[in-house]
Parts: C-alpha cells; sequence; structure tokens
C-alpha cells in the first residue's frame, strides 16, 4: 500500500512508511497529549512535499495556529499565505454564530454549517485534510446521527483520495461510545501517564488499528520539544 509521511520520522518507521495514503486516521487524546501538534506535523511536511492541504479548525484562529507552529518548527504560514493552505475557519464561524444567537436570545440553538457540508466543499485539488476537532460537532448529535455521519464523512474523504486526520477529543469520543474508530481506516490513541519506574509523567501513543500495517502493540513514549514531536523507544502496557 502506498503511504504518506505523517512528518514524524519514528512515527513512519513504525507505520512502515506513513499513514496509508487516501485513508482516515483517528487521533484521539486528552488535552495536552499533543493531538493538535501531530496535525501540524502532517500538514506541515505534506506542504513541504507539494501537496495541496485543507485544515478544518474547529478550536482555534489561524494566528494561534499560526504562532503555534511557528514556535515548533513547523511554520505553516507561508503556505496559506501562497494557497497551498486552506483554512476553513469553522472556530470563528462557531464564536461569531453562538454570540449572535445570545444577542437574539436564542441560547445557542443557531449552529454552524455541519462538518459534512464542510468535507463535501473541500476542493478537489486538496490531497491533505486535517480536522481538528470533530468532537466539537459530536456532542450535540444522537448516537445513531455521529455514527452516520462520521462513516459519510469517511466515505466523501475516501472518494475524494485525501489523506485525512480526524482529530477528537476525549470526551466526545467516550460520549460516543467510540463508534469513530469503526469508521476510519486507523487510529492513533494519545495518552499521558505516570510512568512507575521513573515518577514522571510521561506522553505516550498506542496504534491500537492501522489496517494492512504491521503494527506493534506496544506504547511508545514521546515527547514535545521545541522542535515538535521526538519519539523514544516502545514499552510495555
Amino acid at each position: 500500500m502506498e503511504r504518506i509521511s505523517s512528518g514524524i520520522a519514528e512515527l513512519d518507521v513504525k507505520l512502515e512508511g506513513g499513514y496509508p495514503k487516501g485513508k482516515v486516521i483517528l487521533v484521539t487524546g486528552t488535552p495536552g497529549s499533543g493531538k493538535t501538534i501531530f496535525g501540524l506535523h502532517f500538514l506541515h511536511r505534506s506542504c513541504l512535499d507539494g501537496i495541496k492541504c485543507q485544515l478544518i479548525a474547529t478550536e482555534e484562529p489561524p494566528d494561534d495556529i499560526f504562532k503555534q507552529s511557528g514556535m515548533l518548527g513547523l511554520d505553516l504560514e507561508p503556505y496559506f499565505d501562497n494557497k497551498q493552505l486552506e483554512i476553513e475557519r469553522s472556530y470563528e464561524s462557531r464564536t461569531e454564530n453562538t454570540d449572535q444567537s445570545e444577542k437574539l436570545g436564542f441560547g445557542f440553538e443557531i449552529t454552524e454549517d455541519s462538518i459534512l457540508t464542510k468535507v463535501k466543499l473541500i476542493p478537489d485539488d486538496v490531497g491533505v485534510v486535517v480536522i481538528d476537532n470533530i468532537g466539537v460537532f459530536a456532542l450535540d448529535a444522537s448516537i445513531k446521527e455521529f455514527r452516520d455521519q462520521i462513516d459519510t464523512i469517511n466515505s466523501i474523504l475516501v472518494t475524494k483520495n485525501c489523506s485525512t486526520l480526524i482529530i477528537m477529543d476525549d470526551t466526545a469520543y467516550e460520549l460516543t461510545h467510540r463508534l469513530a474508530e469503526y469508521s476510519v481506516y486507523g487510529s492513533l490513541r494519545l495518552m499521558m501517564k505516570d510512568n512507575p519506574y521513573t515518577g514522571k509523567r510521561e506522553r505516550y501513543i498506542d496504534i491500537p488499528k492501522m489496517r494492512c500495517t504491521n503494527i506493534s502493540l506496544e506504547l511508545s513514549v514521546f515527547n514535545i520539544t521545541p522542535e515538535g514531536i521526538k519519539m523514544q523507544g516502545s514499552t510495555d502496557k
């Protein structure tokens, strides 16, 4: 199977060359576990490789994204300026709609366009997509509605041949009974826990699912450095 680099050299080795190309990969984890940074690595490397990219950003405005990516040596702003990277500003749309609904006395009933609509509108020349964070769109949906939506999103992205990272926070992931993992081609689970041998809190990555890939069932430790994600060796669960 053809692969596309994750932007993290050590992860590419674990995945036999990178993410399966043209497939949808789910990244879940707790706050601070590094989910967004995995997406930034993927976008930066893909832009370096000349691939047209799109970020659907539901939690941060572009200025904050550029600041974070620049601090990690993954500067995305030049690619946005030359239109190789498009940013769908879902965060701004969501907050503007919430503010407007409050002014009109409608509580939180007015919401942004659905994530499904945004995915359908992805241009045909886009090869890499990162959705950060899809959990925002899952909280008001029933379990059946969410499953139908995630299945449809996955189908559209695969039909468009987009290599995609869908980032989802643990709260929404658990509230939706982890259904997103059934729809996607592969998944990465990020976590933080105390190392019983060192007494220090560490970040770990688990790869519970990656089709057509010979993956290890061991956890790997990783650090967030000024150069982004750096993975260490594996460790027993």
